[in-house]
C-alpha cells in the first residue's frame, strides 16, 4: 500500500481565541471524517490551531483506496420473465436503472430466494483528486456561526483567508480552496519572522513553524503557558489560579507564549477580591495569584505574545492599563456603601423582571413569602429568610454590578456585611445563585437554601403559568437548570420538602389570573422529568426511576432515597425472580374488574401448604421491613422483602390462584394484593427488567 504524509493548513487572520480549539479540533475531525467517508486509510494525526492559522498533519495516508465489489439487487426471478419467457417491466426497468442490458445482470441466491442482480467494480477513490473536495466539506462543517467576506471576493469564512497548504508528500498543487492556491509556503510569528516559509516534506511542518517562532500545537503552547505561568508565580511565593476557560481563551491569543509578572497596589486589596479578579480576567485576560492562604495578592501574570528585548516595558505597560480598571472598581465600592441596601428596595419597582410577572420589586415580596414558608418548614429562621429576600436583588442597582455583571449576589454580600446585616443573611445574597452549574458549590447555610429555592420556584410557576415553558432550542430563562438546582438543594442539603408543596406555595403569592389553572402541575411534572437525565448520568438504569416514579411521589429527597434503594436491590440474587412475580401479580389483579373488592387475608381459607407458608413469611417480614420503612431504610427494606423469593416461587408453582371455589380465588386474589402493596411501599418493582 502506497502512503504519504498529508498536510493542510488554513492561514487566516487572528482567529476568535475563544473558539480557536472548537475550530481547531473541528477541522481535524473533517479531515479525518473525510478520508473515512472514501475509505482512504491513515496513520497518525495530529492537529494545530494558533491564532492565525488551522492546521492537520496525518502520517501514512494511503492514495489510492482498494477497488470494491459492489453487488446491487434486483426483482425477484420468478418476477424476471412473463410466462412466455420475455423480460418483465421489472427487469427491464432495473437493468436500465443500472445501465445494462437485462442479459447482462446474474442471479444471485438470497435468504429471500434467487433474485436478478448486477456485480459491478466500483474504483477506489484517489487521495489526491479528493483532496480539494475533503477540505472544502471540513472547512463548511466548521462551527462558525457568522462567517464574513473580505476584499472582492465571494469567499466567506469565520476570518479573512491568506494562505493554504495542501500537501500530499511532495505534490502540492490540488487547485483552489477558499478562493487561494494550494501551496507549499506558510508563514511564521506575525513580528519574530519575516517572509514565507517554504516547506519541503509536510513532516517538517512542526519544527520549521518553532523555527520561526510559532507554537503551532494547541495543546503543547497551552502546557507551556501553564508551565510559565507557575513558575512566574512560584518566583515570587505565590500560586497561580488558572482557570481551565481562561487558559484555553490565552493559549488562542499567542502563537508565542511569554509569562510576565505584574503589579498593582496594595490599597486595592481593599476592595473585594472577586471585583478585582473580574478586572483581571474578564477584560485583561491576566491569571491572579494567591499566597498560601487564599488571599489575593497584589500581582498578576499575562502571557505576551512576544520575545521583548524589553520586558519591563511590557510589564509596565500591562499595569498601565490595568491601574484605570482597579481604580474603577475601588470608586465603585466606595460609592455604593455609601447607600444601604435597604434603601434601595423602593427602586426595583423601576426595574422590570417579565412583563407578565411584573417587576423585581414585586418580585422581591412574592419571594420574601416564600422563602419564609421554606425556612419555616426546614426548621429554619423565617425571619432570617425574608430579610435575606427582601435584599436579595437590590445590588442589582450598585454600580459594581453594573459594571462587573459577575458580582451579581458576591456585591450584596459585601455590603450587608457592610450595613451591619446578619451574617447568615449577607451570606445568603452570594449563594442564592449557587448552584451556577453542573457540578458547582450548593448554598451553605439554611437562609441561603430558602432563598435560593424561593427565588427560583418563583420563576418556574410564573413562567410555566404565563404559558412559556421551555422548549427544544429556547429556554430564556435557564429553567432547565433553575430545576436541577432545586432538586439538588433539596436532596444533597437533605431537606425533606415536598415539592408539589412548595410550587404551591409560590404560585399563592401571585395575584388572582396571573398563574394558568395547572401550571404547577405542570412545573412539578417537568422538574421530576429532569431526574431522569441525573440518573442517566449515575448510570442508573431508566426503568429504576420508572418503578419509583409510578408511585408518583412529590419529596425530592424521598425519590432519591428509594431510586438507590432500588437500583441496589436490582443486584440481588433474588432480584430477576422477584421483579417477574410482581410482574405476574399486577397482570393478574389489573385484569380484574374494576368493582372488585378486596377484603383482609382469611387464614381459615388458606388451603395449600404454599400459600399458608407465603402469608406466615409475608407476615414476619412485613413487621420487620416496617420498621425499615418507618425510617426511610428504602435499601434494608428491600432486602428484607427478597427473603419472599422462594415462597413466592412455591405459591406460583404449586397454587391454582383463579380456583372455582369462589371464596378460595377471592383469599388468594387478596393475599396477591397484600403481597404488591408490600412492595409498593418501595417502588413498583414490576416495572424493573432485571438481569438483561
Amino acid at each position: 500500500m502506497t502512503t504519504a504524509t498529508l498536510l493542510v493548513e488554513l492561514g487566516t487572520e487572528e482567529l476568535p481565541p475563544k473558539a480557536l480549539k472548537s475550530l481547531g479540533l473541528a477541522f481535524r475531525d473533517g479531515i479525518v471524517t473525510g478520508l473515512q467517508e472514501r475509505r482512504l486509510a491513515f496513520g497518525a494525526v495530529q492537529w494545530f490551531a494558533t491564532p492565525r492559522r488551522l492546521a492537520v498533519l496525518i502520517k501514512e495516508v494511503q492514495l489510492h483506496a482498494a477497488d470494491q465489489s459492489v453487488e446491487v439487487l434486483g426483482p425477484p426471478l420468478d418476477n424476471a420473465r412473463d410466462a412466455a419467457g420475455n423480460w418483465t417491466p421489472a427487469a427491464t426497468g432495473f437493468a436500465r436503472k443500472q445501465g445494462v442490458e437485462p442479459d447482462q445482470l446474474e442471479e444471485f441466491d438470497t435468504p429471500k430466494g434467487p433474485r436478478l442482480g448486477l456485480r459491478s467494480t466500483v474504483t477506489g477513490a484517489s487521495t489526491s483528486t479528493s483532496l480539494n473536495d475533503i477540505v472544502q466539506g471540513s472547512i463548511q462543517q466548521l462551527p462558525i456561526p457568522k462567517r464574513m467576506r473580505w476584499s472582492a471576493s465571494r469567499v466567506e469564512f469565520v476570518r479573512p483567508v491568506h494562505w493554504i497548504v495542501a500537501m500530499l508528500g511532495s505534490d502540492c498543487d490540488h487547485g483552489e480552496i477558499l478562493g487561494l492556491p494550494t501551496g507549499n509556503t506558510t508563514r511564521g510569528h506575525r513580528f519574530h519572522s519575516a517572509g514565507e516559509i517554504r516547506l519541503e516534506r509536510p513532516e517538517d511542518y512542526p519544527d520549521a513553524l518553532a523555527a520561526a517562532k510559532v507554537v503551532a500545537g494547541f495543546e503543547q503552547r497551552r502546557e507551556i503557558i501553564r508551565e510559565q505561568v507557575e513558575a512566574q508565580a512560584h518566583a515570587i511565593d505565590a500560586r497561580a489560579v488558572i482557570d481551565e476557560d481562561l487558559l484555553d481563551e490565552v493559549t488562542g491569543l499567542v502563537e508565542w507564549p511569554v509569562a510576565l509578572t505584574g503589579s498593582f497596589e496594595a490599597r486595592f486589596l481593599e476592595v473585594p477580591a472577586e471585583a478585582l479578579v473580574s478586572s483581571m480576567k474578564e477584560h485583561q485576560k491576566y491569571f491572579h495569584l494567591v499566597d498560601s492562604g487564599g488571599a489575593l495578592k497584589p500581582n498578576f501574570i499575562t502571557v505576551a505574545n512576544i520575545e521583548s528585548s524589553d520586558p519591563a516595558q511590557v510589564i509596565a505597560g500591562n499595569e498601565r492599563v490595568i491601574r484605570p480598571r482597579l481604580s474603577d472598581a475601588a470608586f465603585f465600592f466606595e460609592t455604593d456603601k455609601k447607600t444601604r441596601l435597604e434603601e434601595r428596595v423602593p427602586k426595583l419597582e423601576s426595574v422590570v423582571f417579565q412583563q407578565k410577572l411584573g417587576t423585581l420589586l414585586e418580585k422581591t415580596r412574592r419571594v420574601m413569602q416564600v422563602a419564609a414558608g421554606l425556612a419555616g418548614r426546614m426548621g429554619s429562621p423565617a425571619e432570617l429568610a425574608e430579610r435575606a429576600a427582601l435584599l436579595s436583588k437590590t445590588d442589582l442597582l450598585t454600580e459594581m454590578v453594573l459594571e462587573f455583571a459577575d458580582m451579581q449576589g458576591i456585591a450584596g454580600y459585601y455590603y450587608a456585611l457592610h450595613d451591619g446585616e446578619n451574617q447568615d443573611v449577607a451570606a445568603a445574597l452570594a449563594q442564592q445563585y449557587w448552584p451556577k452549574f453542573a457540578g458547582d458549590r450548593l448554598p451553605e447555610n439554611p437562609t441561603a437554601c430558602a432563598l435560593g429555592l424561593a427565588d427560583r420556584l418563583d420563576t418556574l410557576v410564573g413562567i410555566f403559568g404565563i404559558g412559556q415553558p421551555p422548549t427544544g432550542s429556547r429556554d430564556p430563562f435557564a429553567l432547565r437548570r433553575a430545576s436541577l438546582a432545586v432538586l439538588r438543594i433539596m436532596v444533597e442539603k437533605e431537606l425533606d420538602l415536598d415539592l408539589r408543596d412548595c410550587l404551591e406555595l409560590a404560585a399563592a403569592q401571585y395575584p388572582p389570573g396571573v398563574i394558568a389553572p395547572g401550571a404547577t402541575a405542570q412545573v412539578f411534572d417537568y422538574m421530576v422529568e429532569r431526574f431522569r437525565a441525573w440518573y442517566e448520568e449515575e448510570s442508573i438504569p431508566a426503568e429504576v426511576f420508572k418503578a419509583v416514579s409510578a408511585r408518583n411521589l412529590s419529596q425530592p429527597l424521598d425519590i432519591q432515597r428509594r431510586v438507590h434503594a432500588v437500583h441496589a436491590f436490582t443486584a440481588l440474587p433474588e432480584a430477576p425472580a422477584l421483579a417477574a412475580a410482581n410482574k405476574r401479580v399486577a397482570n393478574i389483579l389489573d385484569k380484574l374488574e374494576a368493582s372488585h373488592e378486596f377484603g383482609e387475608v382469611n387464614a381459615n381459607l388458606l388451603a395449600e401448604a404454599q400459600e399458608k407458608a407465603l402469608s406466615a413469611r409475608m407476615g414476619a417480614l412485613a413487621a420487620v421491613a416496617g420498621g425499615h420503612l418507618q425510617q426511610g431504610e428504602y435499601t434494608d427494606a428491600l432486602a428484607c422483602l427478597a427473603g419472599l423469593k422462594e415462597p413466592i416461587d412455591a405459591f406460583f408453582d404449586g397454587v391454582m390462584v383463579n380456583a372455582d371455589d369462589e371464596a378460595l380465588r377471592n383469599n388468594r386474589l387478596n393475599l396477591l394484593r397484600d403481597l404488591r402493596e408490600l412492595f409498593l411501599q418501595v417502588a413498583d418493582i414490576s416495572q424493573l427488567v432485571v438481569g438483561k
